[in-house]
């Protein structure tokens, strides 16, 4: 069949390997497409969800209410024919409020308030449900640097950037995992986008407390061996950080994700030291200068590829 005759759902996908999914658009089948509504109930914004759960309110009263106004005199001290009343009288059956002034007539009243009452049990813990999880799902608050250096460490150029916690816990066994994605063409002459491991000095920390500045050598080995600012802008680089860890208040697994584009490395520089000592021997952390950086006093040649 042909593509113009088939129904497509045209959707978003992210420009940046780090989780927002908007930015580059993707079509698929229709019927490929799956509605995955808790899901979308657990990550739209909060104010996202409290408009919804408003908005499936006031439609089941008014459906239920137009139930009631079907059958008149189904609602005792209810002025005949008006839906506002039976609006009101399902609020109070589905809030279990009860005033008094109004109550079920008929043996039809009485059979649409058991209904009502046991759907709206049904909503109230899907609801309820839906903000607990919301509430206690894990998430991290790791800082990174926005922006990565390349520059001398131990006398070999190194790619590096910061992140810190900023929770006052311990994010525990945490562990960090970099890759280059590039666009590259094959031998046949197929373009693609490839994934490429770097590794690090230390990919692992028992205790993640404040801050940690990863550091990828550029070694023979390194996929970024011979790379400049410019070649790697050429390939639409970009490095892709992923963070796991334990979270030691709630003992569950926490991650978090950060990517920079190659303009946002800076070359022959270093990262502004942020620990200092007091006079009487207290670490200080200035997380105001976590992002800057500073020109690299001395840069080892960088060695190009033959």
């Amino acid at each position: 069949m042909a593509l113009t005759k088939r129904k497509r759902r045209r959707e978003r996908l992210p420009t940046r390997y780090t989780g927002n999914l908007a930015g580059v658009a993707r079509i698929i089948e229709r019927r490929d497409q799956q509605l995955d509504i808790y899901h979308r109930l657990l990550t739209m914004p909060w104010y996202g969800l409290f408009l919804v759960i408003t908005v499936a309110y006031f439609v089941v009263n008014a459906i239920f209410a137009g139930l009631f106004a079907l059958r008149p005199g189904s609602i005792t001290n209810a002025r005949p024919g008006s839906f506002l009343d039976a609006f009101f009288f399902s609020v109070q059956t589905m809030t279990t409020i009860g005033y008094g002034d109004m109550h079920p007539a008929t043996v039809y009243a009485e059979l649409l308030v058991t209904a009502e009452v046991i759907f709206f049990l049904t909503g109230l813990a899907v609801a309820a449900g839906l903000v607990f999880a919301r509430f206690s799902r894990p998430t991290a608050r790791v800082l990174f640097s926005k922006v990565a250096v390349v520059g001398p460490h131990n006398g070999v150029s190194t790619l590096m950037f910061r992140t810190a916690n900023q929770r006052r816990n311990q994010i525990l066994e945490a562990q960090v995992s970099v890759m280059l994605l590039r666009d590259e063409v094959t031998r046949e002459g197929v373009p693609m986008r490839r994934f490429h491991d770097m590794r690090v000095e230390r990919s692992r920390t028992p205790m993640f407390a404040l801050s940690w500045t990863v550091m990828h050598p550029i070694d023979e080995a390194s996929p970024l061996y011979g790379e400049d600012a410019e070649s790697l802008a050429a390939i639409n680089a970009e490095i892709v950080v992923g963070l796991v860890g334990i979270d030691e208040t709630f003992s569950q697994t926490i991650h978090a994700r950060h990517s920079y584009f190659a303009a946002e490395i800076h070359w022959d520089h270093h990262f502004a030291d942020i620990l200092s000592m007091t006079d009487d021997g207290q670490r200080v952390v200035d997380y105001r200068r976590f992002h800057d950086t500073v020109e690299a006093k001395s840069v080892p040649a960088r060695r190009v590829k033959a």
